[in-house]
């Protein structure tokens, strides 16, 4: 029987799909983002992945058999911390980062390491060719016999060499260049990206074939295609790192198998990224002594925690709207913290411009760091150093109070570990005991007695 065919417009943002051709999308708002494109109303998907005898059934959750394979390690310290311990079989990894951070390099560094173990793994590129992947992987000293690779953006086909080859391991790079000849569609629409994303998750599920999906991101750092396309997948990973920077950061924000508050920290080297197992003291090594508007905060990232310099300039302005410009930092918490120095301790900032930047290019969301900001704000307004070998930690209210941390006691040691010899920290944590710590703490309850106690 012939399949009919008709014609769609679908949003290349968000994927909304209309009958007719919209200048602007309802669903996301986006302006001429409808793209004509070939829909075909048949199902394909039990072509795709036969159900076997008794499948279907349902059976009591306690009646199924566990898989006794366990974890695949990738070799890599930092991915392995990311995605909760090592591969799952039969997970989709989803990886996505801005042109040249350095996705294919890791991928390809893991699955080198991967081959070395013993186990079969596959490289697809749709973008480079055979020999430039080889010249790519001399340079990072990642070749092995039991690395495979392959130039294919045909889906059938790369299904059809998985069956024959059976590889442990697969690198899909990068999903955006992959298509099915049954959509009419370029690859890279919407509707490719979702039929290829589709059809790669019902194999992975059917062999228990851990696969890895590098995908283009948008000009707004979000993975191109639909928002779909995150929700199929196992796990998403964004590399992030600023490429004038040597650091990048690997960062979960969806993971079955794992936490999402992970990340790993990588060194862009010569030959290639090199796993950091201390932050801490990498964004440290190069801190000014002595220098105001330099502070030291601690964040956890999961079930690590990292000791970061916050840098503030309040410089004078002449024009009627100071700047405050923030990088690393959310800009709307800091123009809170800087209202709260303004009400409750009379600082003239609105006749300054605030600089504010986390050094080593690292982005912190955790309002932990707060009383950190306030401190270097306030350091570089009055042009008087915070102490040296001084930490500050603590979450600031509107109105001016210091608000508790959570493990604070693990935050503690990693300062007293990297040479710190007194931590300013919220009074209400100071309640509960720690004990073994040799580092002076300082309980404060409101800004103002935190300002006090540093300068």
């Amino acid at each position: 029987m012939k399949k009919s065919k008709r014609t769609i417009y679908a949003c290349g943002c968000c994927g909304y799909q209309s009958p007719k051709w919209l200048g602007k999308c309802p669903d996301c708002g986006t302006w001429d983002s409808l793209e004509e494109q070939a829909s075909f109303p048949e199902t394909r998907y039990q072509e795709a992945a036969p159900a076997a005898p008794g499948d279907a059934e349902p059976v009591p959750i306690d009646a199924v058999a566990e898989d006794e394979r366990g974890r695949i390690p990738t070799g890599n310290g930092e991915l392995d911390r990311v995605l909760g311990g090592g591969l799952v079989p039969g997970s989709v990894v989803l990886i996505g980062g801005d042109p040249g951070i350095g996705k294919s390099t890791l991928m390809l560094q893991a699955l080198h390491r991967i081959a070395e173990s013993g186990r079969k793994v596959l490289y697809v590129s749709g973008e480079e060719s055979p020999r430039q992947i080889r010249m790519r992987a001399g340079r990072l000293n990642a070749l092995s016999q039991n690395l495979y690779v392959v130039s294919e953006i045909l889906l059938d086909r790369i299904t059809a060499l998985v069956e024959r080859d059976k590889p442990q391991v697969l690198v899909l790079d990068s999903v955006q260049t992959l298509y099915s000849p049954e959509l009419a569609s370029a690859p890279g629409t919407v509707s490719q990206i979702r039929e290829v994303c589709l059809r790669l998750t019902l194999m992975a599920k059917r062999t228990g074939l851990p696969c890895f999906l590098v995908g283009h991101v948008t000009k707004d750092g979000a993975i191109a295609g639909p928002r779909l396309l995150e929700h199929m997948v196992d796990t998403v990973l964004y590399f992030e790192g600023d490429r004038n920077h040597v650091f990048r950061v690997l960062r979960a924000v969806k993971n079955r198998f794992g936490s999402t508050n992970e990340i790993g920290v990588f060194e862009m080297a010569e030959g290639g990224l090199a796993e950091v197992p201390n932050p801490s003291a990498v964004f440290l090594s190069e801190r000014p002594r002595g220098a105001p508007g330099s502070v030291v905060s601690a964040s956890m990232e999961g079930t690590r925690p990292i000791l970061l310099e916050i840098q503030a300039l309040a410089s004078p302005t002449n024009f009627s709207t100071p700047r405050r410009t923030v990088l690393g930092l959310d800009p709307n918490r800091v123009a809170l913290l800087v209202a709260v120095l303004e009400k409750k301790l009379g600082y003239p900032l609105m006749a300054h411009d605030v600089y504010m930047n986390v050094a080593g290019g690292v982005r912190v969301t955790e309002p932990a760091v707060d009383l950190g900001v306030v401190a270097a704000v306030a350091s570089s307004f009055l042009d008087r150093p915070v102490p040296e070998r001084t930490m500050v930690v603590g979450e600031v209210g509107l109105a001016g109070e210091i608000r508790a941390v959570g493990q604070l006691e693990t935050r503690v040691r990693e300062a007293a570990k990297m040479g710190f010899d007194h931590c300013v920290v919220p009074e209400s944590n100071l309640r509960a005991p720690m004990e073994g710590l040799e580092v002076r703490l300082t309980g404060v309850r409101t800004v103002g007695q935190a300002m006090g106690v540093l300068f």
